[in-house]
């Protein structure tokens, strides 16, 4: 039963990572091409690159703004592998020492004294 509810929880977890593909994608590139801007206006000399550089860090801000439910995309990876690892790290059997092996073999160290 504990499988079911892995695999339904997985299920809906990949269902919204692949719906958020496209936002976490824009999220990424918005998020490098910020950076960038930042680089350049932090480089630049003259107030025309300073104010061109703060100008487009403000229009990529805003557009990366706009793919904020990326964040659902990234939650939703994060509990896919982490039902993957529940998945394979689920006990397994094993088997059970006999007593009696153990019994015989102190019954065997005592009877050589």
């Amino acid at each position: 039963m504990k499988k079911v509810g892995l695999f339904l929880i997985g299920a809906v977890a990949a269902i919204v990572l692949l719906a958020n593909a496209g936002p976490m994608v824009g999220l990424a590139l918005g998020l490098v091409i910020l950076y960038l801007a930042f680089k350049g206006f932090v480089r630049a000399e003259t107030p025309f690159k300073k104010w061109l550089w703060g100008f487009i860090g403000v229009v990529v801000l805003l557009t990366t703004v706009s793919n904020l439910p990326a964040l659902a995309g990234i939650i939703a990876a994060v509990v896919l592998y982490i039902v993957y690892k529940k998945w394979n790290s689920s006990p397994r059997k094993t088997e059970k020492e006999d007593p009696f092996t153990h019994f015989e073999r102190q019954w065997a160290d005592l009877n050589q004294k």
